[in-house]
């Protein structure tokens, strides 16, 4: 009776034993096993379609073949902790894997231990292919950083634009305020924009605006903050600079100007700047200031620079 007894117990284990097996074996979850060195035991069908394997390719071997290069010590290490019962990392995380054909996929991996037949660890791990899900979140961080890049950045020259410039003067304005420091600021602007326009067509135009304010940043230092106003108008904010030093800095800026042919046509360029020093006034008045010396400048000539 006794025997019986086992003997029923003993084929309720087999066909549970079989069934798990089964379940596993057709989950559409792809699920692996690997042993204590990492070699993979059992690998289902929907992890060998994932991979583009089948089961004879990766049954014995390691299973950092599916993963970069880069990133195989690390999971080898991951694999031998955990194993061991000493891992304290996350049991569910992201990891960038490979498939046969050499292209990468993004998964989301659930490791648990289970005891194998012969009373040593293994690791089961069970994926979910969120490729398409971090594809897409990436499109999106880049997008919005795109959209975050427009609205403080002039498309064109990739300056500060209007706004961003002139919140960046308010932001140097209230750091004199507070600490009495010096700062000046330089509007300048391109002399006879329209005619090189009207000749060359907006195309060279635009590349003159290009090349013009990429000369402009290799003259000043790297502190100074270039912005676009609009059209052919730009500020320069020169913190920690009085009028004479901006002053000798615009007129390098003129200089290095006058001397430089842009596009392909070798075209003659010239600005006019005016400068104007922060004495306890509105950010307004500041621009008023250097917006009227660069119109002297202009209305002598142009090619220069002047204090306001």
């Amino acid at each position: 009776m006794l025997d019986k007894g086992l003997e029923q117990v003993y084929q309720l284990f087999t066909r549970s034993k079989r069934n798990t097996e089964n379940i596993i074996k057709t989950a559409p979850l792809g699920i692996c096993i690997t042993d204590p060195d990492g070699h993979f035991e059992m690998v289902n069908a929907a992890y060998c379609n994932f991979y583009g394997y089948c089961e004879e390719e990766l049954l014995g071997k390691h299973f950092t073949l599916l993963v970069p290069p880069a990133n195989r010590d690390k999971l080898a290490a991951f694999h031998e902790e955990f194993i061991q019962g000493d891992c304290d990392q996350e049991l569910r995380q992201e990891w960038e894997v490979h498939d046969k054909q050499g292209e990468k996929r993004t998964i989301l991996a659930e490791v648990v231990r289970i005891e194998g037949d012969d009373g040593r660890p293994r690791m089961v791990t069970f994926i979910v292919d969120i490729t398409e899900r971090k594809q897409l979140e990436e499109r999106l961080k880049q997008t919005n950083e795109r959209l975050d890049y427009l609205a403080h950045h002039d498309e064109l020259t990739g300056l500060f634009n209007r706004r961003a410039g002139l919140l960046r003067m308010e932001e140097e304005l209230q750091r004199c305020k507070r600490y009495g420091n010096t700062l000046s600021i330089a509007i300048f602007d391109l002399d006879s924009f329209k005619a090189i326009n009207d000749t060359y067509g907006h195309g060279t135009g635009d590349s003159v605006l290009r090349e013009v304010t990429a000369v402009v940043g290799k003259t000043l230092r790297n502190t100074d903050i270039q912005a676009r106003l609009g059209g052919e108008e730009f500020l320069v904010i020169m913190p920690e600079v009085d009028t004479r030093a901006a002053k000798r800095a615009m007129e390098r800026v003129c200089d290095a100007i006058a001397t430089t042919r842009f596009t392909s046509q070798q075209l003659v360029v010239t600005v006019s700047a005016g400068i104007a020093c922060y004495v306890e006034t509105t950010n307004r008045c500041l621009l008023e200031q250097a917006d009227d010396a660069m119109y002297r400048v202009k209305e002598a000539g142009g090619n220069g620079a002047m204090i306001a």
